[in-house]
């Protein structure tokens, strides 16, 4: 089956955000007198909109003042983002390539993905169809930011295909009744993410934007992905 609304998520798919988030969120935390590594923050928080990160905060990590840490948090980021901030490599090329209709469903905030994918020319190809959390009123793995998507453009679910690289993101999209594809940063230091976006539900995970690429060539032909990997010259979707 083709698609005729490819979903894309932003932070960590579009753009190469996660590792500054969660390197400055990290700072924030341990102003605040958390003892915690960046490691675990970003395997902790990356994914999560600002609602289930405070919760986290509050219930997982005892922090009393919550504003304190992302009012700290958002002080530095927004400069982090404009000094340091890149699209994921290949991914723009990719995107300007597709001739299918396109739009972008993240948990950030609407103000984030402005101070982020806003940034670069990305943000040209998708906008006015850029979606927040903010707009519904359960953020992912709920699949209601993938249905304002699909009733937006009046497309049935069915014929939506997600780009995501979090668990919550493939999740939200299968409830929503749509096919999946995990999407894995070569940089990214979390271990065991093709097998996580698997669990979730992803039809096939594609690592980089190569990867990618080739996953999207086979969910939009409709050509089996066993039959593609028996073609000794053509390469595993996510090797």
């Amino acid at each position: 089956m083709t698609a005729d609304l490819i979903i894309f998520d932003c932070d960590g798919v579009l753009i190469d955000s996660e590792p500054l988030a969660s390197r400055v969120f990290w700072q924030a935390l341990r102003k605040a007198g958390v003892e915690i590594s960046h490691a675990e923050v970003h395997r902790r928080f990356t994914g999560y909109s600002e609602t289930d990160a405070r919760r986290i905060c509050i219930d997982e990590l005892g922090v009393t003042d919550v504003d304190s840490v992302f009012i700290d948090a958002s002080a530095r980021l927004y400069p982090e983002f404009a000094r340091s901030l890149t699209p994921m490599p290949g991914i723009p090329a990719l995107v300007g390539a597709l001739p299918q209709q396109k739009c972008v469903a993240s948990n950030s905030t609407e103000e984030r993905l402005k101070k982020s994918l806003g940034l670069f020319d990305l943000w040209n190809e998708f906008a006015p169809n850029v979606f927040s959390a903010e707009m519904v009123a359960r953020p992912k793995p709920a699949p209601d930011l993938f249905l304002l998507c699909a009733e937006r453009f009046g497309i049935e679910p069915a014929r939506c295909l997600v780009i995501d690289d979090s668990p919550h993101g493939i999740e939200g999209a299968v409830a929503a009744g749509m096919r999946a594809i995990g999407f894995v940063d070569p940089e990214d230091p979390r271990v065991g993410r093709h097998a996580v976006l698997t669990e979730a539900g992803a039809v096939s995970v594609a690592i980089g934007a190569d990867g990618l690429s080739r996953a999207l060539d086979t969910a939009l032909s409709g050509t089996s992905r066993h039959a593609r990997l028996r073609d000794a010259t053509d390469l595993p979707v996510d090797a």
